[in-house]
């Protein structure tokens, strides 16, 4: 007997268990867009540093080696780098990897720093505010300002070479994206990290806190506990581990880069020299769109730009360098204004009545605003292309120094022979390749050798590898180092 109602057939199980598989990590993605973007950011800037074959620069090297002087308990910040305890927050962990800290340090610093064109996006598509109908033009403002933000002259330079200015540039973006989305807490946190690595951020940290004093009374906790810990990481550990707490401040005066003569207007021209200047005329068209518009939130943008450089101009005025990496943050900051201006013309554009349908204009001003920076962006990506390439032989530079310091027994029986000195600009690499402090590596060779005491001097090669030599030695394991010279590994 067969039943009148007809029953669809049960699916089969393992073809529902396959779609049901392949949903979850759609599903991931879409419940979870932070962390899923943060993760491919990452797994990206980690292929990346690899392609470029990389290293670190001087700074970043000491950072490093603050980090396994730390586990060791001989923390010394009276030589270079300046201190600056954003960097040290990641060193001391990752120097429980061994020699992968540096590989740690070089991947965090890149994926922090990529973020920023991220956060430059989010915030020109919201300040664009474009209509429904014509939202295309905020994902352009987007997509302008992402790349605009990575074309600062030598920015990619300072990421693969995982400094912390990139990094201050994609944390005072971040806080930025964080306030216009209505996260004051997570503002205030990125705000307080860059002002870890800048002192200009400091004052902005400030200005934030008297208004979220007001605002956001929930915060005040927060704000209050942050000062302590500013102060402390600042000024504590350099009293712990220098001749003084102001040790930062002291190591940045009589830099051979600081400006010694019309500083103020100096200081102006380092900015301006880090765009070419048709991003500098779109920037300005957006600032006199935002006046005649009144947009508010673009003005902040705009007064926070001329705020960093007018700090910046008395600190070189108090003496300290000046150098236009410190000047980055409003340079980017100044790249999504511009975007938001070509957003607006794409949005927004301009009505004259005498012409009737004017929205050809907007498109045209855009078209011709955006195609100005392409060849800026060529010669800014040649720039960059051939600085990796010399940076890649600074890395089998670097290399060959490791492979030679195993081959002669390790960092310990250097280091038994004598003060190790090296060429000022290796002095943090041959510290973290020998595993002691920047401060015990010299660099002046005339005053060591007249000194007569136990030296080993490890110096570059005139083509390749490096010539190792040791003097005024008694010990006869130390006497066998003179005269190592490696050409190739």
């Amino acid at each position: 007997m067969t039943s009148t109602t007809e029953q669809a057939p049960a699916a089969s199980p393992r073809s529902g268990g396959a779609r049901d598989a392949r949903r979850r990590p759609v599903e991931l993605i879409r419940s979870h867009p932070a962390i899923t973007t943060g993760a491919a950011l990452v797994l990206f800037s980690a292929l990346l540093a690899r392609w470029a074959n990389t290293r670190p620069g001087f700074d970043p090297y000491g950072w490093i080696v603050w980090g396994h002087e730390t586990l060791a308990g001989a923390l010394n910040t009276n030589a270079a780098p300046s201190w600056k305890p954003l960097p040290y927050l990641f060193t001391v962990p990752y120097a429980l990897a061994g020699h992968y800290d540096m590989w740690l340090w070089l991947i965090t610093a890149v994926a922090i720093s990529l973020s920023g064109a991220i956060f430059a996006g989010r915030i020109a598509f919201r300040l664009t505010n474009a209509p429904p109908e014509r939202r295309w033009a905020g994902y352009v403002a987007a997509v302008v300002a992402g790349a605009a933000s990575l074309g600062i002259v030598q920015y990619f330079h300072f990421i693969l070479s995982a400094q912390s200015d990139p990094v201050t540039v994609a944390l005072c973006l971040g806080a930025i994206d964080c306030h216009l989305s209505g996260r004051r807490r997570w503002a205030f946190a990125l705000l307080a990290l860059a002002g870890l690595a800048r002192p200009e951020a400091w004052a902005f940290m400030a200005l934030y806190a008297i208004w979220a004093w007001r605002a956001e009374p929930s915060m005040r906790w927060l704000m209050a506990a942050w000062v302590v810990v500013l102060v402390a990481l600042w000024f504590g550990v350099p009293a712990l581990t220098a001749k003084t707490f102001f040790i930062a401040g002291q190591n940045a005066f009589n830099s051979p880069r600081a400006l010694h003569s019309d500083k103020i207007l100096g200081t102006v021209k380092r900015f301006l020299e880090l765009y070419e200047k048709p991003m500098l005329i779109a920037a300005a068209l957006a600032f006199a769109l935002a006046l005649w518009r009144r947009s508010r939130a673009v003005l902040l943008l705009c007064g926070c730009i001329a705020l960093w450089v007018v700090i910046e101009i008395a600190f070189v005025l108090h003496g300290w360098p000046g150098v236009k990496r410190y000047l980055f943050p409003p340079a980017a900051l100044a790249s999504v204004v511009a975007a938001i201006g070509i957003g607006w013309l794409l949005a927004y554009p301009p009505r004259v009545p005498q012409l009737g349908d004017t929205q050809w204009l907007g498109v045209g001003l855009a078209i011709a605003l955006t195609a100005s920076f392409i060849p800026g962006a060529i010669s800014t990506a040649r720039a960059e292309h051939k600085d990796i390439a010399a940076q890649r032989k600074r890395t089998n530079v670097i290399n060959e120094l490791s492979v030679l310091v195993g081959r002669l027994g390790g960092p310990s029986r250097i280091l038994a022979c004598g003060e190790p000195l090296t060429r000022l600009q290796y002095q943090s690499m041959v510290a973290w390749t020998l595993r002691t402090n920047v401060a015990t590596i010299g660099y002046k060779y005339g005053p060591a050798i007249d000194s007569h005491r136990p030296i080993v001097l490890i110096t570059p090669g005139p083509v390749d590898g490096w010539l190792i030599q040791s003097l005024h030695q008694t010990l006869p394991q130390c006497k066998s180092l003179q005269g190592q010279y490696k050409l190739k590994v």
